[in-house]
């Protein structure tokens, strides 16, 4: 009798080794919490993956909700064989709705309200151009002398204005501005007769590093008889433009004044017994525009 009970003992205690010795079987398991976790209510929808060791689970992924993640590490702790589980999981970080995004899905009991687009603010309107009149004059003052006998028609001139052009208030061309003429004809007088001829035009204007090709009317003087000097108008008609500075006969800079009435549009006037025309440097003359002069906006 005593016998048989022992080789009970025995045989009960062998059935435990063997059963305790035996591996769990992790692909099993991983499956199982697999399983489980896709139909449970609360932990679906989660993004899980289960390696198992030796009954060791080690969970990876992402969960939407802290509920989910606690539920998955739930399951995997009461499936058969596991010794132990790390609980790698996280939760997904929200994003930032866009315009051009689809909303995301507000979690459980949120109600945030839609993002909205903000359109920027349209741009200001580029600034308009500057525009002088027709009927403005631009007083110069010449950088060399010119004559009706020393100067060669085509010659180029130089100078640079003298009185400043404001339109409402503001400065549109400032004093110094740089110009560029033309002699447009240069004609000394006879011996016997024959008359001197000086004709000047305004070619450009250089306002703020930009120059602009000027359209006003030509400064001109004649001179007639032998011995004589008088102002005539060349091209006819008045406001030609007028010298206000000094001619041949007087000093350097000297202020005649501007022609009026049908001499206007001369160089000046001045008896001086010479036939030829003689402007110095630094003479002022005045030209008329014809045509608008449009500057770039400062």
């Amino acid at each position: 009798m005593r016998t048989r009970i022992g080789l009970l003992y025995l045989f009960i205690i062998g059935g435990l080794l063997v059963a305790c010795s035996r591996k769990p079987d992790d692909a099993k398991i991983a499956r199982d919490i697999q399983d489980k976790a896709s139909a449970d209510p609360i932990a679906q929808g989660s993004e899980l993956y289960v390696n198992s060791n030796q009954g060791k689970v080690t969970l990876t992924g992402k969960t939407k909700t802290q509920a989910a993640r606690d539920q998955l590490e739930s399951i995997a702790k009461q499936e058969p064989g596991v010794v132990n589980v790390d609980d790698q999981t996280s939760l997904e970080s929200e994003l930032t709705s866009t315009a051009t995004s689809a909303p995301a899905q507000p979690a459980p009991y949120d109600n945030p309200a839609p993002a909205r687009a903000v359109a920027p603010p349209p741009p200001p309107p580029p600034p308009k151009p500057i525009v002088v009149p027709v009927g403005t004059t631009l007083t110069i003052r010449t950088n060399q002398p010119l004559g009706s006998k020393t100067s060669q028609t085509g010659a180029v001139f130089s100078g640079a204005i003298l009185t400043p052009i404001t339109i409402d208030g503001e400065v549109v061309i400032p004093a110094g501005s740089e110009v560029t003429g033309i002699v447009k004809e240069a004609k000394k007088a006879g011996r016997i007769k024959g008359a001197a001829v000086l004709r000047l035009a305004l070619e450009s204007v250089t306002v703020n590093g930009h120059t602009y090709n000027v359209q006003a009317d030509e400064v001109a003087q004649t001179s007639t008889g032998k011995g004589k000097r008088s102002a005539a108008v060349i091209g006819g008609g008045t406001g030609l433009g007028a010298v206000i500075g000094g001619i041949a006969g007087g000093g350097k800079g000297a202020a005649i004044g501007a022609l009026t009435g049908a001499a206007a549009g001369t160089i000046g006037a001045a008896t001086t017994g010479k036939r030829e025309i003689d402007l110095p440097a630094e003479a002022a003359l005045s030209f008329k525009l014809t045509h608008p002069l449009t500057l770039k906006p400062a």
